[in-house]
């Protein structure tokens, strides 16, 4: 209820000079020009709580940064094996907390590097692994029983794991100790990114096989993370993002159930990954909603016992679509601010983006100067002292409210037309995304919405800034590897593990042992993905549009 005083100041902002300009977030939400109690009217234990406490809207630990800072990492990938693991020492010298892999196209897709169709992409946009002795290279000197590892790959997923944990296994490390994420999420590459491999269900299939078994023998391993990043930067609104991400949660949740797992043996290991925008508040809100949801459904949908199976663990990297070739050095200033709002919505890890990113991968350089803008935000401005500082605000908490509500429609929605795999097998999703996308441009190209040095405060002429370049090298180096890794492994041996893997997956068995002896004998990437082809077949996406 507004009072007199509400009233009074109503009349006047009415009546006042006001800037020609629309106010709204970066999803085109209209904005109020002032939050009262009135809008966020609600119950505290019921919709906030306590830090550490259900329904975890202000955070999933009772001391957040006061126990533990986030996890800082930087995406870094490009070359050969040897190249990237001399990029990963330089960020660890220099104070990375955890490592992050970026793989190049034809490993995204389960190419070896001296495949017809890798021709031209090796090492380009990431590091080229295409067997376990490319992962013992990646990582040789690094302890991977110290490190918490972050691999940013979908369609193979399941190989990439077994080639770190056969690395692992060769170091003599207890696996059951290893620690870090495999995004493994492939629902979002049908929708946005498109790094798949085999059709809808039995990628499924694979992913739920890989929860059956890290259950039992890597605990400590997130098995997937849930990325509503790339539905982001494909286009989404920040609404959409949010209820995307969660409903591929929760088919994931809902088909290792119908596998025959408790909920609460796979659940406390399920990760997220969101994309930090440019809408300070906007961004903050849908994460502390995301908190919530998330926790409610595993909670009373789901029936989820253990507390740790209710509580959102995430991963943030800023917006990598909302850097500018134009005047790069600008994105500094934009990853500083998209950083804070990370850090204020209580992430467990982040990427602060290079400000080359836009044209290339980083140099040395440029990734250390996105290190250095965590460590300054984490040891210099005071905002890691206070837990939640902006819970209350009334104008958060109606975002946050607002976005729950948004996502819970959208929710219903998809429900109504049979379920995410159904939308995805309809284009529903991919239209959505690319109605936003282009919404978005729009605003752009008619100045509705003002990027700086793109469509407003554009200067002649273009920055000098270094970037980094791959050269060809990597593509001869690979494929010299390659060649003598086929030379002097047991082929007998690779044959026998290739065929019993082929055979697991026509009986429907957990394909993960089979796959991991696979790793174990040097079986490549494209070996292992072309043994289950035969079984699985490709997918081919349908045309929608």
């Amino acid at each position: 209820m507004k009072n007199k005083e509400y009233e009074l100041w109503r009349q006047e902002y009415e009546a006042g000079r006001k800037r020609d300009f629309e106010f709204v977030t970066q999803s085109s939400t209209e904005v109020e020009p002032l939050y009262a109690p009135a809008d966020a009217d609600q119950s505290y234990v019921e919709s906030l709580g306590y830090p550490g406490q259900f329904p975890y809207t202000r955070g999933i630990h009772p001391t957040m940064y006061r126990g533990k800072l986030w996890t800082m990492r930087q995406f870094a990938g490009f070359g050969t094996a040897a190249d990237t693991n001399r990029r990963y020492k330089f960020l660890l010298e220099r104070g990375q907390t955890g490592l992050s892999v970026a793989f190049d196209f034809p490993t995204l897709m389960g190419y070896d590097s001296d495949h017809p169709r890798s021709e031209g992409e090796v090492g380009k946009c990431g590091v080229a692994i295409s067997s376990l002795a490319d992962m013992e290279t990646l990582f040789d000197g690094i302890p991977l029983g110290d490190v918490s590892t972050s691999m940013t790959i979908n369609g193979p997923a399941a190989f990439l794991f077994c080639f770190y944990v056969a690395a692992a296994e060769r170091q003599g490390v207890d696996i059951s100790k290893l620690r870090g994420t495999v995004q493994n999420d492939i629902l979002k590459e049908y929708m946005a990114q498109h790094a798949w491999v085999y059709p809808v269900e039995p990628a499924l299939k694979i992913i739920v096989d890989l929860f059956e078994w890290a259950a039992e023998h890597t605990p400590l391993w997130n098995t997937i993370s849930i990325s509503g990043y790339h539905i982001r930067e494909a286009g989404a609104t920040a609404a959409q993002e949010l209820a995307f991400t969660l409903g591929n949660g929760f088919e994931y949740v809902e088909r290792s159930i119908d596998r025959g797992l408790d909920v609460d043996s796979f659940a406390p290991r399920l990760s997220f990954f969101w994309d930090v925008h440019n809408d300070f508040f906007e961004e903050i809100a849908k994460m502390r909603a995301a908190r919530r949801i998330w926790a409610r459904h595993l909670k009373d949908r789901y029936g989820a016992k253990d507390p740790r199976s209710w509580k959102m663990r995430f991963h943030c990297q800023t917006a990598g679509v909302s850097l500018t070739a134009q005047q790069p050095m600008n994105n500094v200033v934009r990853v500083a601010y998209q950083a804070l709002a990370a850090v204020l919505s209580g992430a467990q890890s982040l990427h602060t983006n290079s400000l080359d990113e836009t044209l290339a991968l980083p140099t040395e350089e440029s990734a250390k100067l996105a290190l250095r803008t965590q460590q300054i935000l984490a040891y210099e401005t005071g905002v890691v002292n206070v837990i939640d500082p902006l819970g209350g605000s009334y104008f958060v908490e109606t975002l946050t409210d607002r976005m729950e509500q948004e996502a819970e429609a959208i929710f219903e929605e998809v429900a109504k037309m049979g379920g995410v795999v159904k939308g995805i097998e309809n284009g529903w999703f991919q239209k959505q995304i690319a109605r936003s996308a282009m919404r978005l441009q729009h605003e752009i190209e008619q100045k509705r919405r003002k990027v700086v040095g793109v469509n407003e405060f554009v200067e002649d002429g273009e920055d000098d800034v270094e970037i980094l370049t791959v050269s060809d090298e990597a593509d001869s180096t690979q494929r010299q590897r390659l060649a003598e890794l086929k030379a002097k492994r047991n082929s007998d041996r690779v044959q026998i593990c290739l065929s019993e893997l082929h055979g697991a997956a026509e009986r429907e068995e957990n394909v993960i042992p089979a796959m991991l002896d696979c790793a174990r004998c040097y079986c490549t990437l494209y070996e292992i993905r072309h043994s289950l082809e035969k079984v699985y077949g490709a997918f081919r996406e349908p045309v929608f549009f």
